[in-house]
């Protein structure tokens, strides 16, 4: 009688490996639609988020909404001021934040020069990230655009907050 051989065989080595690709070309892409799916939770998150405090600076201090998305935070250790609030966190306040890019704007100034109104949104940086852009208003209304419309990577025009493709989907 011969040793008995010990190991695979390449055969069995490449079915191991054929069944281990099958296995990942099915997981895969639910694990990608998961991701852009939890980026976009996490974007009509921080765009309420941004809203709240828009609301908080109006409060605090009596000059209106602020320009800009970066009045509402501050680099880290915030001091708040009118130019640095820090109701946000600074990563979210430089405008990008989870495959998004975030921006606000003050408008409609009264006879003071204060302004009454502001508009902000995010959109995401790539169909890989997210396919939904999301947008609020003075009321703090969420809406959202639906899935590939307008295409990712297409910045949101923050004036058409209201107008379609955007859909309220409350508060």
């Amino acid at each position: 009688m011969g040793r008995g051989k010990r190991g695979f065989s390449l055969i069995e080595l490449l079915i191991v490996v054929a069944i281990i690709l099958i296995i990942a070309a099915i997981a895969i892409p639910n694990l990608l639609r998961a991701r852009m799916s939890a980026n976009e939770s996490a974007a009509a998150e921080a765009v309420r988020t941004i809203s709240t405090a828009e609301i908080e600076y109006y409060n605090a201090y009596a000059v209106g909404f602020p320009a800009t998305i970066g009045n509402l935070g501050g680099a880290d250790p915030c001091v708040a001021s009118a130019a640095t609030a820090c109701f946000i966190d600074a990563q979210l306040s430089s405008g990008t934040k989870q495959g998004y890019t975030f921006s606000a704007a003050a408008l409609n100034p009264n006879a003071n020069g204060a302004m009454q109104d502001y508009v902000e949104g995010g959109a995401p940086n790539s169909t890989s990230t997210g396919a939904r852009s999301f947008c609020a208003i003075t009321d703090a209304t969420l809406h959202a655009t639906p899935p590939m419309a307008p295409p990712p990577g297409v910045p949101v025009a923050l004036a058409t907050c209201l107008n379609p493709p955007f859909l309220a989907m409350g508060n």
